[in-house]
Order: C-alpha cells, then sequence, then structure tokens
C-alpha cells in the first residue's frame, strides 16, 4: 500500500475524534473493559545510535481508557511524537521491518513504514482527544533518554473523533501500532529520509515500533 503524502497530511492535521475502541459501536454506548499491551522494540538503531525501548499499556474501564507508555533509551532531552498507526479498513498493522528501507538509504523513514503500519491517527499527546497530531504536547526525554507518559481519556469522546476523523472506522487498537518518532534537530540526515509536508524528518524519523495486543482475552 503506497499512500500519498498529502493524504497522510491531510489526516494528521485534521483535528477530528480519537477512534472508536475495538467494538466498533457507537460513541454513546458503554464500553467494554478491554486491556491492551505493545512492547516497544527499536528501529533505525544503528543509524542514530540509540536503541530505543519501552513498554505500552491500554487500560479500558468503563468510560476511561488509561494510557501508560514508559520508554527508554530514546534521544535525551527532545521532545519525541508519538501515535498509534493504523491501516485503513478492517486490515490489522504491522511494525515496519528494515526490508522497508526500499530506497536503501540506511534508515526506515515515516513514509516507508506505510505499507505495513499505516497513518498516524492518534497523538498520545497531552490531549489525545483533540487529534491536534500536529501541535500537540508530547512527552520530553531526560537527560538519560528515559520518559514515562500517562493519560486518562474519555473512551467516547476519544471514538467519537476517531471516527470523525477515519470515515466511521472503531478505534480497534488490536489491529494498531504504537510508533515512537524524533531525534535531535540537529542529525544530520541524508535528503533521501522522507517526512510530511513541511514537518522536519528530524521530528517523524520512527525510533520504536510496537504492536497492540489486547491481553485480556
Amino acid at each position: 500500500m503506497k499512500l500519498k503524502p498529502s493524504l497522510l497530511m491531510a489526516a494528521i492535521l485534521a483535528v477530528g475524534p480519537l477512534g472508536a475502541p475495538i467494538w466498533a459501536q457507537a460513541a454513546t454506548e458503554t464500553a467494554p473493559n478491554h486491556s491492551y499491551t505493545a512492547a516497544l522494540q527499536s528501529m533505525n538503531a544503528a543509524a542514530i545510535d540509540f536503541s530505543t525501548s519501552g513498554n505500552a499499556t491500554f487500560d479500558i474501564q468503563g468510560d476511561q481508557l488509561t494510557i501508560d507508555i514508559k520508554v527508554e533509551g530514546a534521544p535525551p532531552n527532545i521532545t519525541h511524537w508519538q501515535h498509534f498507526h493504523g491501516l485503513q479498513g478492517r486490515m490489522a498493522a504491522d511494525c515496519a521491518t528494515p526490508a522497508a528501507d526500499i530506497n536503501a538509504d540506511g534508515y526506515v523513514d515515516l513514509i516507508e513504514t506505510e505499507p505495513a503500519s499505516g497513518v498516524t491517527m492518534v497523538p498520545f499527546d497531552k490531549m489525545p482527544a483533540a487529534m491536534d497530531v500536529a501541535h500537540g504536547k508530547y512527552p520530553m526525554a531526560s537527560t538519560s533518554g528515559t520518559y514515562h507518559y500517562h493519560q486518562v481519556v474519555s473512551v467516547k469522546a476519544l471514538s467519537a473523533a476517531f471516527t470523525k476523523a477515519f470515515d466511521g472506522q472503531a478505534l480497534d487498537l488490536d489491529k494498531r501500532v504504537l510508533l515512537i518518532h524524533g531525534v535531535a534537530a540537529e542529525t544530520n540526515l541524508p535528503p533521501t529520509v522522507q517526512s510530511l509536508g513541511p514537518i522536519p524528518a528530524q521530528v517523524t524519523l520512527p525510533i520504536a515500533c510496537g504492536k497492540i495486543e489486547r491481553t485480556d482475552r
């Protein structure tokens, strides 16, 4: 699947609601309780000299989605964008492998993750349900390259926003992947490393990915 950057940019910059939960029901209905996890594995580690890892949990209890993301080994002292990405429709996304580096420049950039991981969907920033991917307030790594992100979001608000932004799709958390992005602004990347629109490649370069899996079955 090759998605045009212009289409991705429209999805990323759209201020839309987060997605309906994996059970594809109306946002006004009571959501069942579910739990999900994602084990973050490093991406582009050899190229950027940082091996980023971590784990994330997503717990739904009634109308509350509790998001908890712990990251280590990230480029320090910078803000890191983080989102869940997904494919359109009911297909399950996966993390891109080094083989996704189709231009052989030594980096798997954001555009090259699209066939496996799909488009940027939900930002894990200070206000996920605002769906303001390009302007949200994201966590900053410490001097040791760690950070801990914790937010509680209304499932109804998130689902309503997501459904509006993505043509009636449901959140379907267990069909998504969590991507962590970002290297220092002064990082010298080849011109072949692609990003979206005017957003610098240093901001969007993937540094870790984890497939979100349901754990309460």
